[in-house]
């Protein structure tokens, strides 16, 4: 299974915090990082973004249908996450999915969201530990999940940064 999870790229300041919409800078960034995903990243994704107006414009940039999920706005925990994404969560029991598990041809969730749960989220998943990682406005985090036998292990395969590419 591949996980993408792209930050939002950059907003304007101000409240209600859901209603700010992407910078010029930032929509800039979406395209640069939507052409990333379209020319590296796996094909066919299941694309969600959070409710909030810079995600969903970031989302816009892919040119692909894409659905909200609410579970994912700003201040969600990654066990939240996870289970809004049906994906199993580190140290529960095995086969555990506290969510609805993703559907045949949904192998590849493209997410876009928020920091901090997607720094956190990729800790939880790569190290077992829900750590701060700093994810970059605009960043995409490629993993990937691999099972063999019983066992499953979540992989770090790529990191783009919108200043990089």
């Amino acid at each position: 299974m591949n996980l993408l999870l792209w930050r939002h790229a950059e907003a304007e300041d101000g409240s209600p915090d859901l209603a700010r919409p992407l910078t010029v800078r930032g929509r800039a960034q979406a395209t640069r990082m939507a052409a990333w995903v379209h020319k590296h990243g796996p094909d066919a994704p299941c694309v969600l973004a959070s409710p909030a107006i810079r995600t969903r414009q970031t989302a816009d940039a892919l040119g692909l249908d894409y659905s909200v999920l609410p579970e994912i706005a700003p201040g969600a925990s990654p066990v939240t996450v996870l289970a809004a994404l049906g994906l199993d969560v580190p140290g529960s029991a095995p086969g555990h999915r506290p969510g609805k598990a993703p559907a045949p041809g949904e192998e590849t969730l493209l997410v876009v969201g928020h920091q901090p749960w997607i720094g956190e989220t990729a800790a939880l998943l790569l190290t077992g530990r829900r750590h701060p990682f700093a994810v970059r406005k605009a960043a995409v985090w490629w993993l990937v999940r691999r099972t063999r036998g019983a066992d499953s292990e979540w992989t770090l395969r790529s990191v783009a940064d919108a200043d990089l590419v």
